[in-house]
């Protein structure tokens, strides 16, 4: 998974460089009380509703807790939107709980918006609230923290959601956070808590701090990344923890101190039957397909361009398109302009599910640059489309995209000169790329799909309500 757990906040452009908050800990909270305005929507369990016994094996009441869930930015939204309907259609009952920008869902999921003030929403982020849209000391607070420079939601979205289960208590069985990690998660919520870490988000602040060009900079990376401070300690008093790859695992153990045996791994998947091979979408010669934002350090856009540059001395078709969104400046568009590829690098957002999946079929390669990922939904996608991938060994990369030669070309991370080999060499041999997209269409299915996600996240619920009930 990526930074978008951060927002828009450390790459919003100039003027916003401020992104820090406060580093403080609010301490023990007491209960922020029951709010009326937030109650279950029609078709939601009620506080007394009629739930299957814990230890039954029958079907579950889950709530899944999903504090940004855009679907179209990031993998948290992905997430949410795919591991609900698979648990949907498992028989259980799953409400997503969550806040701007609400995660899109499939049928068959209830969703119950707890709103925040969304501060950091186009086409105005960083926006200073109407004095009416305030309603009780949260609200003040989530603008607080963003004025001084930090990033409130984790925190702020946990306090909603302890109000808000709190009120509904005996409406679950289960409760699931998607990476929250906050204060308000913490003590009893009415139902065992199980939590996914798709990755620690202090990766992505040693990623940032080693980018930051001067000491201001600095200053200010640490400063918006405060709230991992409490995502550490409130990591640590977790009972049970979901994480997507072995490296995620080990990474969870030596950054926020998780004990390793509290820790299980799940890994997630593709949608195979959205994400797969059509003959009848024709292949645009030297077409290479990313999914980046621009200026995210971990995601290392900045090694590919400069790969691309490489590459078509020997390739000039070569060209790379980019699911995400174009700064305007940074490193990436200096780049760009430096190498004379404004008519090569072309980036695309807001795109549908089928308009990005003939995009990945129409590419002659799909690439994975980042320096380090949780997992990377994006490698697994396009091997599920039967595109043949170029990814680095960058975190948990290799344990989806397989061995080098053989399901992918891998390459180090950070390493240009590289990526410009293993692209030339793919575009060069139509054979190699046959093979290996069909190697990788194979390994998707053999292990990376939604429905074995599901399968194995269940177990982990019923192994929180048995350790629940003791």
């Amino acid at each position: 998974m990526t930074a978008e757990a951060i927002g828009t906040g450390p790459h919003a452009g100039p003027g916003t460089d401020s992104r820090a908050g406060t580093d403080s800990d609010p301490g023990t909270l007491s209960d922020p009380g029951t709010d009326p305005g937030t109650g279950a929507p029609s078709g939601a369990p009620s506080g007394s509703g009629d739930g299957a016994p814990s230890g039954s094996g029958g079907p579950l009441r889950i709530a899944l807790l999903s504090y940004k869930g855009n679907p179209f930015c990031g993998g948290q939204g992905v997430y949410v939107r795919h591991l609900s309907r698979e648990l949907a259609a498992l028989g259980h009952r799953v409400e997503v709980i969550g806040a701007q920008p609400y995660p899109v869902l499939d049928g068959g999921v209830v969703l119950t918006e707890l709103p925040s003030l969304d501060l950091y929403r186009q086409p105005d982020p960083f926006r200073t609230p109407r004095r009416d849209e305030y309603r009780d000391w949260i609200d003040a607070l989530e603008v607080a923290t963003m004025w001084t420079g930090g990033f409130p939601e984790p925190l702020t979205f946990s306090l909603r959601a302890r109000r808000h289960l709190r009120a509904r208590r005996g409406a679950f069985d289960v409760i699931h956070d998607n990476q929250t990690l906050g204060y308000g998660l913490l003590g009893d919520l009415g139902a065992p808590l199980v939590t996914t870490v798709h990755h620690p988000i202090t990766v992505d602040r040693a990623l940032d701090l080693a980018a930051a060009a001067d000491w201001k900079r600095r200053a200010s990376v640490r400063r918006w990344y405060g709230f991992t401070r409490m995502q550490k300690r409130v990591a640590r008093r977790l009972p049970s923890v979901l994480t997507v790859s072995g490296s995620s695992r080990e990474e969870i153990v030596d950054h926020l101190g998780v004990r390793d045996e509290r820790i299980q791994v799940v890994p997630i998947g593709a949608d195979t039957t959205l994400f797969s091979p059509d003959p009848a979408i024709a292949e645009v010669p030297g077409r290479i397909v990313t999914t980046s934002s621009a200026d995210v350090p971990l995601k290392g856009l900045v090694h590919l361009v400069e790969a691309v540059a490489k590459l078509r001395t020997e390739h000039p078709d070569a060209h790379l398109v980019v699911v995400g969104r174009r700064a305007d400046d940074g490193p990436v568009a200096r780049l760009i302009e430096k190498y004379g590829l404004a008519d090569a690098v072309e980036f695309v957002k807001g795109i549908s599910d089928t308009e990005l999946v003939d995009l990945v079929r129409s590419a002659q390669i799909a690439c994975v640059p980042s320096l380090y990922e949780g997992f990377s939904l994006p490698a697994a996608e396009a091997m599920a489309t039967g595109t043949p991938l170029v990814a680095t060994t960058g975190g948990a990369i290799p344990e989806v995209a397989g061995a080098d030669g053989e399901t992918c070309l891998a390459v180090p991370p950070g390493d240009a000169g590289a990526l410009a080999l293993a692209l030339g060499r793919l575009l060069a041999d139509p054979g190699l790329r046959a093979r290996l997209g069909a190697a990788g269409r194979r390994r998707v299915l053999e292990r990376f799909t939604w429905a074995k996600a599901a399968q194995g996240t269940v177990e982990l619920y019923r192994a929180a309500l048995v350790r629940a009930a003791r």
